[in-house]
């Protein structure tokens, strides 16, 4: 290539930069925004000047602390498991080379649930810290079962995690039908919800997703080379191998975590990168940057709309995220063909 060739094509990546860091920072204003608006609703209103005043100025007032002890934590956990289930779709779409895959591919929610199950049944997954340890474990240990049967290739990984799932949720079944107690205890945490989540002990599962999520920034480059076929990625220094598992064990810490602290939600890592995929021009970094933004902007949007849909309570964020959810797998459908499932 010439030298004015090679500085053409230098100045046309200079051109997309701009917009695309444009849409990066907006997106970051509009989840500011959001953030500040839904620590404000609820049963008891708060109006976003208040909000601001109780983040920075907080003088103790009920609203103050409705705002600091209940709505920002419930906030800030819907920007991390937002981000961690919108990143670990992208990253399972882009490993699986499937643009309908998401987490519970991997056996994530299937195990998390199987373990809640089989740890109520036993007597050893009474309160939050229990269920949480229990969910965290069975998602980590179905993964992981699952990465080392369907490693060798996107598609054995696919029907491995599909298989492993259905194992999962029928034994699962089988001992909440034959243990009624099993059963009241699991449905509780198996809604998908935010609500009274934020009480609970969060440092570690959040500590997990922010460390998962710098991991998978980093290692989008890799990735990047991945997309373009593993022998180009061998050409440009990538190691195949390593970058796989690195990925499995991103996508697990992520959905893992985000399953564990706040039950099942399901369609957030399928919806979000399909939203931002035409923005990142086939740009890895770029798509994880976007998802790791808008996923939050979607949980946060979802979990306000939860609470007013119902003027006698809240709904459950996963019933909202279902019913964005279903129309958007009907649509990716269309757009990709049911030859990619």
């Amino acid at each position: 290539m010439t030298v004015a060739g090679r500085a053409s094509e230098a100045a046309g990546k200079n051109r997309r930069a701009v917009p695309q860091t444009a849409l990066l920072v907006g997106g970051l204003i509009l989840l500011a925004v959001l953030a500040v608006l839904t620590m404000g609703v609820g049963a008891r209103h708060v109006a976003p000047g208040e909000v601001v005043r109780a983040l920075f100025d907080y003088q103790g007032t009920d609203d103050h602390v409705v705002v600091r002890d209940v709505r920002a934590p419930r906030a800030l956990l819907a920007v991390a498991v937002g981000a961690a289930l919108a990143v670990a779709g992208a990253l399972i779409q882009t490993l699986a080379r499937n643009p309908l895959a998401e987490p519970g591919i991997l056996g994530v929610t299937a195990g998390a649930g199987f373990a809640v199950t089989l740890g109520s049944a036993a007597g050893l997954a009474g309160g939050r810290a229990g269920e949480l340890g229990f969910a965290v474990a069975g998602s980590v240990a179905a993964a992981f079962l699952v990465a080392a049967v369907g490693r060798t290739s996107p598609l054995r990984l696919v029907l491995t995690g599909v298989a492993v799932t259905a194992v999962l949720n029928g034994v699962a079944l089988g001992l909440r039908l034959m243990l009624p107690d099993t059963f009241d205890l699991y449905r509780f945490w198996s809604v998908g919800t935010l609500a009274g989540r934020e009480q609970a002990a969060l440092s570690w599962p959040l500590t997990a997703i922010a460390v998962s999520l710098a991991g998978a920034l980093l290692l989008s480059r890799a990735l990047n080379a991945l997309t373009l076929g593993e022998n180009v990625a061998h050409t440009l220094g990538a190691n195949v191998g390593r970058v796989r598992l690195t990925t499995l064990v991103l996508i697990t810490v992520l959905s893992g975590a985000a399953t564990a602290v706040a039950g099942p939600i399901l369609f957030v890592g399928l919806i979000v990168p399909h939203l931002v995929r035409k923005p990142a021009s086939g740009s890895v970094p770029w798509l994880i940057a976007y998802t790791m933004v808008l996923g939050p902007v979607l949980l946060l949007a979802a979990d306000m709309a939860a609470r007013v849909l119902l003027p006698t309570g809240e709904v459950p964020v996963a019933i909202v995220t279902a019913f964005l959810g279903g129309p958007m797998l009907i649509w990716a459908v269309r757009r990709y063909g049911a030859g990619s499932l």
